[in-house]
């Protein structure tokens, strides 16, 4: 190749850079750096931050693209099987028995979905369609594969955006949520200690629990079924006890991978074009508004529970009630311990934080459900 062959490739292929790219390349850097000195989830924002550069040198993700980012957006996105494979995974790594001891948690994870449905209120009322203020109220229960689920099918235009702001908001869980903690209860309030001696939880019943929680989501929302059948799966196989090779690979290898994939294509879809709009801003906003709703319900509904319990359940644990497992449910145990070393509520609010988890997965197909019926 001649000196000005080189210099024609080298001319075609900044002809189509522009400030945007460059802004957008500047974020990515942004991601990677959280990522890697912050560790704000680093396994999820250095691939989405390095894809984001990607997609802005040219290699973007689309479903009708080509590149193998493309093919990884039609085969894992486009068809929802990277969010699929990763709850499996989380299936695998959650433990329900603090759910089934104490049933009464399953309120708190309900209630902290609350702020799902304000947001959407909200979201309509600044202009945006229902697909798409659905898909937004759905970061507020900080899980990023049901983010993904629900927005590629509801508003796959808005997926980049929706994806960032999900799992960049969970990596905030330790800052954002205390100011919260401290607003909404009484230091008398986080220093309650709560006893656990729940009934204990058969083996049986663990492994029962999978099967009928997605026999019955399956037919009372089917729209659901997919998300609710992955996480249940992987619960299933760490439960059961004779599959521990199957159960090792869905926490590990197949989560990781799962992971990696997803993090690169969602960032290869953050061009300038499709990410530096006013929208953007909006959904960040609103994704964070969403956050602090469903925080605040699950913690007023813990002093609920705490008044009528005459004063023995600690409001913390409400806190816990999104998903984002298991980080919230051991910030809220961090809390208590803030106020007093011996408080240990770990338990308690794993339990909270697994019903989060489970009603995230709910909330989601809900909101696809009454979509869908309405549209």
């Amino acid at each position: 190749m001649d000196l000005t062959t080189l210099i024609n490739e080298i001319s075609n292929g900044l002809a189509f850079f522009y400030w945007g790219n460059a802004v957008m390349i500047g974020v990515g850097l942004v991601l990677i750096y959280l990522a890697i000195v912050k560790e704000y989830e680093p396994v999820l924002l250095l691939p989405i931050g390095f894809g984001c550069i990607l997609a802005n040198l040219g290699m973007t993700a689309s479903a009708d693209g080509e590149g193998f980012l493309s093919v990884l957006y039609r085969a894992g996105i486009r068809s929802e099987l990277f969010p699929l494979l990763i709850f499996i995974g989380i299936g695998g790594m959650i433990d329900f028995s603090p759910l089934l001891a104490q049933p009464k948690m399953a309120l708190l994870g309900a209630a902290g979905q609350l702020g799902i449905f304000g947001t959407l209120l909200l979201a309509t009322l600044l202009g945006f369609d229902l697909n798409e203020a659905a898909s937004i109220g759905v970061i507020g229960a900080i899980d990023g594969p049901t983010a993904i689920y629900v927005s590629s099918k509801l508003a796959p235009e808005l997926l980049a955006p929706i994806a960032v702001t999900a799992y960049s908001y969970m990596s905030l869980v330790p800052i954002i949520q205390p100011p919260i903690m401290k607003l909404l209860t009484t230091r008398k309030e986080r220093l309650i200690r709560m006893d656990y001696a729940p009934r204990p939880v058969s083996k049986q019943a663990l492994i029962i629990f999978p099967i009928v929680v997605t026999i019955l989501i399956s037919l009372l929302a089917p729209i659901a079924a997919p998300l609710i059948a992955a996480l249940m799966l992987g619960n299933l196989l760490k439960e059961s006890g004779v599959v521990e090779r199957l159960n090792k690979s869905a926490q590990n290898e197949i989560i990781n991978v799962a992971t990696l994939f997803l993090g690169v294509t969602i960032g290869a879809t953050m061009t300038a074009e499709s990410f530096l709009r006013i929208d953007t801003l909006m959904i960040l906003g609103l994704g964070l508004l969403a956050f602090i709703f469903d925080s605040a319900a699950g913690l007023l509904f813990g002093k609920i529970m705490s008044f009528f319990s005459g004063g023995k359940i600690n409001p913390l644990i409400g806190a816990c009630g999104i998903s984002a497992f298991p980080m919230a449910g051991r910030l809220s145990a961090k809390m208590a311990q803030d106020e007093d070393f011996e408080n240990f509520i770990l338990m308690h609010a794993m339990g909270s934080n697994t019903a989060g988890q489970l009603g995230s997965v709910i909330a989601g197909g809900l909101l696809l459900t009454l979509v869908v019926s309405i549209k």
